[in-house]
């Protein structure tokens, strides 16, 4: 999909995701997986900010998204839970940070939307730290096969009504990729991925 259309189609969703945020704040889920975060964190895709309750509020927090109108939410969530936050415009294929730039860095619910996710996760390896973390909570194909070919028959219209992949297999996606994996559990029917990974450096072929 072109991308001032995709970012037209997540403005236009920025509200919503915004009043999703407040039921967000008891989710076990992204509790467990964010309690963890450290340091300087980078998320990509940030959204309406669903993950800011999670967060410790001594971390030093870059923030990205490529739609403003999900960044004015994101910052609204910022100030809300005390986060000292800076943000980004951009879509995550055209960031430059140096290598090693981040103790952590954040994914939720992003992969879904990249054309290239494996360049992207590429991307994560060579701005963590090598003793850092890769924490992504991502939604992909279920688990069970009659679910997973619904989901694959859907998929082009999923992609031209809100810009969302639904095929995909997150953990093959992150196995090519140059991070590694060291735990993932999957919930509701294998429909969500939880990942806990970290770079893979040094020679990478």
């Amino acid at each position: 999909m072109e991308k001032t259309k995709l970012i037209q189609k997540f403005n236009k969703q920025a509200s919503k995701y915004a009043k999703k945020r407040k039921k967000q704040e008891q989710n076990i889920w992204r509790k467990k997986m964010f309690q963890s975060v450290k340091g300087k964190t980078l998320e990509v895709a940030v959204g309406a900010g669903m993950n800011f309750a999670f967060f410790p509020k001594s971390i030093e927090y870059v923030g990205v998204d490529f739609s403003p109108k999900m960044i004015e939410q994101a910052k609204e969530a910022a100030i809300e839970h005390g986060v000292n936050a800076e943000f980004v415009l951009s879509d995550v294929e055209s960031l430059n940070f140096p290598e090693n730039s981040f103790d952590t860095i954040v994914s939720s619910g992003s992969l879904c939307s990249y054309k290239d996710p494996i360049q992207v996760l590429n991307l994560f390896s060579q701005w963590c730290k090598e003793d850092g973390q890769v924490l992504l909570m991502e939604h992909g194909l279920f688990s069970v096969p009659a679910l997973a070919w619904i989901q694959m028959k859907l998929d082009d219209f999923a992609v031209k009504a809100i810009g969302c992949h639904q095929n995909r297999d997150i953990i093959d996606i992150v196995k090519q990729s140059n991070l590694i994996i060291h735990k993932h559990e999957r919930a509701f029917l294998g429909y969500l991925y939880f990942i806990w990974a970290s770079p893979q450096k040094g020679n990478i072929g």
